[in-house]
């Protein structure tokens, strides 16, 4: 993993976790905006399994678990998807505070991979 991109993928995350969040709290349903930056979330999402694939081949190979890193990150690939299902589904601000708090449990499990990748001795 690349530490810069981790970085950025997490501030998006928790920013995109707080407004949605917020949103539902003050009782928005979910809209553009809030299943918008979910799929911000989920685009990024993409682009670390794209280097996930590329950085062991460039030298840059995991320290740690490489299945636990990958039941990670895919785990955080299908959570937005299901997120923004559940928000389609049922309208209510309710579902706009389970954007939220997906894209918070997102910012969690990426630092939890750059852990995996970088920290840990196998």
């Amino acid at each position: 993993m690349i530490l810069w991109l981790t970085v950025a993928q997490i501030a998006v995350a928790v920013a995109a976790g707080l407004f949605c969040l917020a949103a539902g709290l003050l009782g928005r349903r979910p809209s553009d905006f809030t299943v918008g930056a979910l799929a911000l979330v989920e685009a990024l999402l993409l682009v670390q399994v794209i280097v996930s694939i590329l950085a062991p081949l460039t030298g840059n190979p995991p320290t740690g678990d490489l299945l636990e890193f990958w039941v990670y990150l895919v785990s955080a690939v299908l959570l937005p998807v299901g997120a923004v299902l559940w928000a389609l589904m049922e309208r209510s601000r309710w579902s706009t505070v389970v954007l939220g708090v997906a894209a918070l449990a997102i910012a969690i499990m990426l630092w939890r991979m750059q852990v995996i990748w970088t920290v840990q001795i196998a």
